[in-house]
């Protein structure tokens, strides 16, 4: 086994409308530097990730393994340094994150030539849906559908012509808390409604109409409605951004980060003008990463 580096992006899932099905990649990233061993090890190097305690509690560890016994194989010893600037419990896909690590680690160490589409399957297994998988695994602007327990499909397409800017809180929102406010039933006259905005989100963003498209961000009806009460000043960034010159503004996944789509070129400018105001806030200049999982042979770690 020679020695590697997997580099997985952030994600941002949602999109406001496009519940559980569109995402994006960003320039954050989890990184993990591999040698071969004779036993495993497993440290973490970042204020991000939760201190190492016992190997078989890391989720990427968790998910490699699974994944080698599914094709029947053993997972071999490694030394794992994991690095991170993606923000835990944040709406940065963290998990989807480790989730595509894992699997990566489990198809290099043990020679399973998995393809994007397996990779894909996986991921989706772990996570429940692919909105933060895809983008991960993929990079860029992901349209996803789960179309069965057993079936994902999938449109990568082209990159968009946007800045993008974080607003990034210094607490954690679990994804399950997230949830648990949403109601369990919509109308049928409210989910096509719902639905049309989403559909329309996504015609906008493809003809490159910035401007329709950040209307329809800030139209969702499948979620954002019920997760603003758990996001202190939401309405205040959403109004805040616009006067600064944003498309639209949405919670990003489950949150409790925030990003705005704003004009090519000014997301430091506009990062610059909404951190005066956003005292307990991180606002960062964000780009969309348009390749996705990468691995690279290393020499020396």
């Amino acid at each position: 086994m020679k020695n590697f580096t997997i580099t997985v992006p952030a994600s941002s899932a949602n999109l406001g409308p496009a519940f559980d099905s569109a995402g994006i990649a960003l320039n954050l990233y989890l990184k993990l530097d591999v040698v071969e061993a004779e036993q495993w090890e497993l440290e973490t190097r970042s204020h991000f990730l939760p201190a190492t305690t016992y190997v078989e509690d890391n989720l990427i560890y968790q998910v490699a393994e699974q994944t080698a016994k599914r094709h029947d194989k053993v997972l071999p010893a490694c030394n794992i340094i994991v690095t991170s600037d993606i923000p835990l419990a944040r709406g940065f896909g963290s998990s989807a994150s480790a989730v595509i690590a894992g699997i990566e680690l489990a198809n290099q160490v043990c020679n399973l030539s998995l393809s994007q589409e397996e990779k894909l399957q996986y991921g989706t297994e772990v996570e429940g849906h692919p909105d933060n998988i895809a983008p991960a695994l993929l990079g860029g602007f992901t349209v996803t559908a789960k179309l069965s327990e057993n079936e994902v499909d999938w449109i990568k397409v082209p990159d968009l012509d946007v800045d993008v800017v974080g607003y990034i809180p210094n607490f954690e929102l679990k994804t399950e808390t997230a949830r648990k406010v949403l109601p369990e039933h919509f109308s049928r006259e409210h989910t096509i409604t719902a639905s049309s905005v989403s559909n329309l989100l996504i015609a906008s963003l493809l003809s490159g109409d910035y401007g329709r498209a950040g209307k329809m961000m800030e139209g969702d009806l499948f979620h954002e409605p019920y997760r603003a009460e758990l996001i202190p000043r939401y309405h205040e960034i959403k109004k805040e951004a616009k006067v600064y010159g944003a498309y639209g503004t949405v919670i990003s996944g489950a949150g409790p980060t925030m990003i705005s789509f704003v004009p090519k070129g000014e997301g430091k400018a506009i990062a610059k003008q909404m951190q005066y105001l956003l005292e307990g806030y991180q606002v960062t200049a964000l780009e969309m990463d348009t390749h996705g999982l990468q691995v690279s042979s290393t020499n020396n770690v």
